[in-house]
Order: structure tokens, then C-alpha cells, then sequence
């Protein structure tokens, strides 16, 4: 096709499925915005670039499908850096387009508007790879690029720049047809050393990450065939905070999302093989730096560097999890007499979990109650979210819980609601954010108001950082900078044209809640956290 780059851009975005951007135009791309606009692309508006990336992450984790932010050059690129790193810590199949400085720019600059020195670097040091394209031909390549690389493997978040002017300039270029790499396929002789190690087994777990969720898929087809296998040999079922809502929780083997607490971690050190699927099993999934298990470990990841991490895999299966699993219930026998766990693990989590959670406890129970099944509930990195709603409020699918894990960036759970209410508008979706974690991205109201979203956000008003504010006494020292302002959250929401409540007893947040998702507007509903 002979076209500028910009119609080049767009029509390879819309070969590969995308109806939808997040994103804020500027000077240098304004003729992707033209050519959206003509081909019938949804652009949705958020308040802060930091805010698109965190929507086009939100939009993939419950769609399946990539998300897509599209900055300015400079400055706007840069303000979506931070949710791109989040993306990455999370698995997230996020694209960012970005214009960049013209292609015959000086390397050592010159004073161009919104000039850096190496903009693809930058991002390239946080996402799982940038590319500068050096000509119209290139673009489609580059965008078919970053879509198989979200289909192959680990999906990680890529930067794809285009100079500035190449976007307004005509050339050739000829569409790349998508491809879609078939889900990578288990090796028979590792299942085969897999099931031999699960049906010996005495003291069985099997963890779920990330890795083991479906987005898109209601069904949970890879949590359905873990729960089979758990019930066949006998194992309890635990999940990383990403994996919450693979599996029922209300299972009598699951575990729910509880690696944090001390009594889980002392029980999964103590099996005799573990099956972790999907997971890194990393420090921010544990809540521990130094976790040693001492039983034998069996990996199914799709990321063969996994299997040399902190926990070396005894059986390495290097496979699709839904595909790994298929195999190893069709290798583990069903059998009427499977060892059944003796309680005592699930009594000793609930005495923490009533420890842990009891200041949200009231809360946490009237939302569960209010909220429909199939909620999509989007959490910030807040104290309501990972002491609470985490580990003391249970989600079975299709519900799901979408958290910033790893990365633990603050200001996400507002905007990812949104992208996350664009994507499946058919779907109940409800936030849960601390005060402090809110104003890190409020300014998102307005896009949640102009798209007229029936959305509740929950704040727990404590008055500052909470958490910082508990570890600076714990270390004997005065709190310092965290005790901060709390505003109007009421006035706010209506200067925004937001509904507003105060709902400070646990039958009022409830009620809000279900009046708030029968509203066509944003609902702020606030509380005062019990101290």
C-alpha cells in the first residue's frame, strides 16, 4: 500500500483486531489521531499518560486481548513509563505507541519540542523491548512483531516508536498477516516425571500465578483442570495475589490467595512436592525473601529462564499451563480413595486471616455480599486491598481481582477499572483504593465521567500513607511526611460531576455499592478506615 506513515500505523493496528486506544494526542500525533478517527478506532481519553498505560493494562486483563496506549513524543511517552514497568512486573501484554524525534534528528540534539536524548532506551529499560522503526516499510513488521510476541510466551509489554516524521510522509509498505503462534506444546517424558512425582506424593500443593489465568475466558478452563488434578491426588490449592480468581475459593482445597501469611508459607515448606504453574514464586509473592521449600519441585511455565529462578525446578515442564495440566490429569488416574488434607492448615490460616484482615472484616463482608458474582474487582496498592480484600475476601470465578503485583505502583486501580470497563462493559467492575493511593491518579473521574461508567470506588480514608505510617513506628521513628490531608472526597466527586456517599457502616457500604452499580456515572463511596 502507498500511504503516510500514520494510515501505514493504523491500518496494521487494525489488522490485528485493535477497536481500541487509550491514549492523549499532542503535537506530533495528531495524524494518528486523524487516521483513528477514520478507521472507526475507539480513542479513549484518560486525564495523564501514566493513566492510559494503566487502562490498556486493565483492558487486557479482562479481554485477553492487548491493550494500547498511544502517547506524545517526550514527555507523555516518558508520563507512561511507570505503568509500562507495572505491565512487565505483571505480564501484561501492553503496547505503547509513541511518535519519536524526525529521523534525520542529530543524535546530539538540537532543541527539537519534546526532545530526549534516547527515548526508545528509556523505555526499552523497562518493558520486555522498544523498537525505533527507520522507515514507513517497517512499521507493519514492528506491530506484527509486538502482537506474536504476546502470543509467544510470556506476555510482557513493548515500545514501538515512529519518528515524527515519517508519520506525515508517504511511502510503501505492505500489511503483515497475523500470526499467531500455536500454544506451546508439553514435553510427554516431563509430564510423564510430573504425574510420576504428584501421584507418590504425600504432602501434595499446587500453586497458580499468573501464568494460570485466562483472561477473557470466564470459564477458567486452566483453573477447572487444576482444581480435577487437586482433587485426584489430594493436594491443597493456594494462589499468588495474580492467580486470585483462577479457582473458586469457596473449594474446600483452595487456600485462596494467602502465600503471605506465615502459617501457608510454613505449610508449602513443609510438602513434599509442589506443582507451581505460572509463578514465579517470587519475594513479592511470598512476602519473604528467603523461602527455601524443601520438597521436590515441578514447574510448568511458559518462560524457560523460570525454571532457573529462585526455586530451581526438579521437573521442569516447559508448556502452555492449560495444555500442561490437560496432560497431567489425563496421567494422574481418578481414584476413590485420595488423601484428604486433615484441617488443620485451613483452621490455623483462618486465626490469621481473622488477625490480618479483622480491620476490613465489616467491609469487605458487606461488598462480597453486594457485588455480583462475575465482579471484576480492581484493587490499589492499599492497605484495604493486600492485608484485606487479598487474603479475606473470597472470589470464584468468573469474578476476577486485579492488582499491581511486584512493581506495587500506586494510582493503578482507578484508571485499570476503567480500561478494564471499556473492555467488557457487560461485566460489574468496582475499585478499592486508599486515600492516599487515589489522588495518585483521581484526575481519571473526569474520564469515568465522561464515559458515563456505572463504576463504584471504594476509599478507605486513613488520612495519609497507612502502611509507611505503621513501619515508621515500628522502626521507633515519629511518622514523617505521611500524615496528610485528607479532602473532601464528596466535593470532589462533584466537582468531577461524580455521585457521591459517605458510607462509614459496613450495611451502608453495601447498599452503595448496589445502588452504585445501577448508576450510569462513577460513585466515590467513602469510609473511614477503624484504626
Amino acid at each position: 500500500m502507498e500511504a503516510t506513515g500514520a494510515e501505514v500505523l493504523v491500518a496494521a493496528l487494525r489488522t490485528h483486531g485493535v477497536d481500541t486506544v487509550f491514549g492523549i494526542p499532542g503535537t506530533h500525533n495528531l495524524a494518528v489521531y486523524e487516521e483513528l478517527a477514520r478507521g472507526g478506532v475507539s480513542c479513549v481519553t484518560p486525564r495523564h499518560e501514566q493513566g492510559a498505560g494503566y487502562a490498556a493494562d486493565g483492558y487486557a486483563r479482562v479481554t485477553g486481548r492487548p491493550g494500547v496506549a498511544l502517547t506524545t513524543t517526550g514527555p507523555g511517552a516518558v508520563n507512561a513509563a511507570t505503568a509500562l514497568a507495572q505491565a512487565y512486573s505483571d505480564s501484561s501484554p501492553v503496547l505503547l505507541l509513541s511518535p519519536g524525534v524526525p529521523s534525520d534528528h542529530p543524535y546530539l540534539g538540537r532543541g527539537y519540542l519534546h526532545e530526549s536524548k534516547d527515548q526508545s532506551g528509556a523505555l526499552g529499560a523497562l518493558c520486555a523491548w522498544s523498537h525505533r522503526v527507520t522507515s514507513i516499510r517497517e512499521i507493519p513488521a514492528a506491530v506484527g512483531r509486538a502482537f506474536t510476541s504476546f502470543a509467544e510466551g510470556r506476555p510482557r509489554p513493548v515500545h514501538v516508536e515512529v519518528p515524527a516524521d515519517l508519520l506525515e510522509r508517504r511511502g510503501s509498505a505492505d500489511l503483515a498477516v497475523p500470526y499467531r503462534p500455536m500454544p506451546r506444546v508439553p514435553d510427554p517424558a516431563a509430564l510423564d516425571r510430573a504425574a510420576g512425582l504428584l501421584r507418590g506424593a504425600r504432602r501434595p500443593a499446587i500453586v497458580l500465578g499468573g501464568g494460570a489465568q485466562r483472561p477473557g475466558d470466564d470459564e477458567q478452563v486452566t483453573g477447572r483442570l487444576a482444581m480435577l488434578l487437586a482433587e485426584r491426588i489430594g493436594a491443597r490449592v493456594v494462589t499468588t495475589v495474580n492467580g486470585k480468581g483462577s479457582v473458586p475459593e469457596s473449594h474446600h482445597l483452595c487456600l485462596g490467595a494467602t502465600l503471605r501469611l506465615p502459617v501457608v508459607r510454613r505449610w508449602l515448606a513443609s510438602c513434599d512436592v509442589v506443582l507451581a504453574v505460572g509463578t514465579e514464586l517470587a519475594p513479592a509473592d511470598l512476602w519473604e525473601d528467603r523461602f527455601v521449600l524443601t520438597g521436590r519441585l515441578i514447574r510448568v511455565d511458559v518462560d524457560p529462564a523460570q525454571m532457573y529462578g529462585d526455586h530451581v525446578a526438579d521437573v521442569p515442564v516447559l508448556a502452555d499451563a492449560c495444555l500442561a495440566l490437560e496432560g497431567l490429569a489425563a496421567r494422574v488416574p481418578e481414584t476413590k480413595d485420595a488423601p484428604m488434607p486433615d484441617g488443620r492448615v485451613e483452621r490455623e490460616r483462618d486465626a490469621e486471616l481473622r488477625e490480618v484482615a479483622r480491620r476490613w472484616a465489616p467491609q469487605l463482608a458487606a461488598l462480597r455480599e453486594a457485588m455480583p458474582a462475575d465482579t471484576v474487582v480492581v484493587g490499589d496498592n492499599s492497605m484495604m486491598s493486600y492485608h484485606g480484600a487479598i487474603v479475606g475476601m473470597p472470589v470464584d470465578p468468573p469474578g476476577r481481582f486485579l492488582f499491581p503485583a511486584g512493581y506495587g505502583t500506586l494510582g493503578f486501580a482507578l484508571p485499570a477499572a476503567i480500561g478494564a470497563k471499556v473492555g467488557r462493559p457487560d461485566r460489574p467492575v468496582v475499585v478499592l483504593a486508599g486515600d492516599g493511593a487515589l489522588q495518585f491518579s483521581v484526575q481519571e473521574l473526569a474520564t469515568a465521567v465522561e464515559l458515563r461508567l456505572s463504576l463504584p470506588i471504594v476509599v478507605a480514608v486513613n488520612g495519609g500513607f497507612g502502611q509507611i505510617r505503621d513501619e515508621m513506628r515500628r522502626r521507633g521513628i515519629p511518622p514523617v511526611g505521611v500524615d496528610l490531608h485528607a479532602p473532601d472526597l464528596m466535593t470532589l466527586a462533584a466537582a468531577y460531576g461524580a455521585c457521591g456517599r459517605v458510607a462509614d457502616r459496613p450495611e451502608e457500604l453495601g447498599d452503595a455499592v448496589a445502588e452504585a452499580l445501577k448508576t450510569p456515572l462513577p460513585t466515590v463511596i467513602s469510609f473511614r478506615e477503624p484504626g
